[in-house]
This record gives structure tokens, sequence and C-alpha cells, in this order.
């Protein structure tokens, strides 16, 4: 049986509004045991796909999504699939500003509905916030404000 649309699942159990979580993986295949089916979910759901990943990992982070059935290519030229590096997204200019990514974050939910994708799933890698990057103190005021602004969306970050 299909499950309704509205509702989202991470790791077996339904995620309710706001849709933000935040996880904690001990390896890359752990993360990828957990978040596929999630992304995979999206795909078949026709809703869009935004992922943040570390630059590194891109083409391997592609080859995973290969492995759920996503083609990458193809997801990517109809703009179900958008794919950007953390130097794209949380270190525009160099570094991290909670504000701009903030903005970001509204331009990217609102250009998915705008779109016509009953939802956006963004999915962020976030190890760069282990780095000793300009910015990243403001890392918690920064998740802080997102669950102030995520309750306007129905919209899923993890």
């Amino acid at each position: 049986m299909a499950q309704a649309h509205n509702e989202v699942r991470l790791a077996g159990a339904p995620l309710t509004r706001p849709r933000h979580a935040c996880a904690f993986f001990r390896t890359v295949d752990e993360a990828y045991r957990v978040l596929l089916p999630f992304v995979q979910d999206g795909f078949e759901q026709g809703d869009r796909a935004f992922h943040i990943v570390d630059p590194a990992v891109r083409d391997e982070h592609l080859r995973r999504l290969e492995q759920v059935g996503v083609d990458g290519a193809a997801a990517q030229l109809s703009g179900q699939l958008e794919l950007r590096s953390w130097d794209d997204a949380y270190l525009r200019g160099g570094r991290f500003d909670k504000d701009a990514m903030l903005e970001l974050i509204q331009e990217i939910l609102e250009d998915g509905k705008a779109r016509g994708f009953p939802l956006t799933r963004l999915l962020a890698q976030m190890v760069w916030a282990l780095e000793d990057r300009p910015g990243v103190d403001d890392l918690v005021e920064y998740e802080a404000r997102l669950n102030y602004l995520l309750p306007r969306y129905d919209d899923v970050l993890i």
C-alpha cells in the first residue's frame, strides 16, 4: 500500500511538521543506509531533491543514488535533483554566513513550489562544520533561526 504523500518517513518513522531533522552517523555507509530510502521515496513521490554535499564526494553521492534507481544526470536535467557543493551553499564567499544561508533555504523551498514540485527534500551533509571555518561559530544560531522559518513550509530538511 502506498503511503499518503503528506507522510514523509525517515528511518521508518514519520516526520511531523516542521520537518527538520538532524542525524548523526558513525560511517558513510550507515548514513546512506538510512538516507537512501528517504531519497528514493521522494523521487517516487515526484518531490524535488536538493542535496548539499562535500565537493570531494559529489561523484560518490551520484553513484549511491544510482544504486537505488535514481538517474542523477537525468534528474538534474529535469530539475528534480539539484546537487550543490558546500562551497556553493553553506560556504559561499569562503565562510559560513547564517543570514545568507537562511535566505538561500527560503529561495530553495520557494523555487521548488514555483517549479510545481509537491515537496522539496533538502539533504545536507555538514561535516564542514567540524572544521575551523570562518563563521562556524554561528551555526547554532542558524539552526535555531531555521526552526522558526520552517513551520511556514511542508518541505523536509535533513
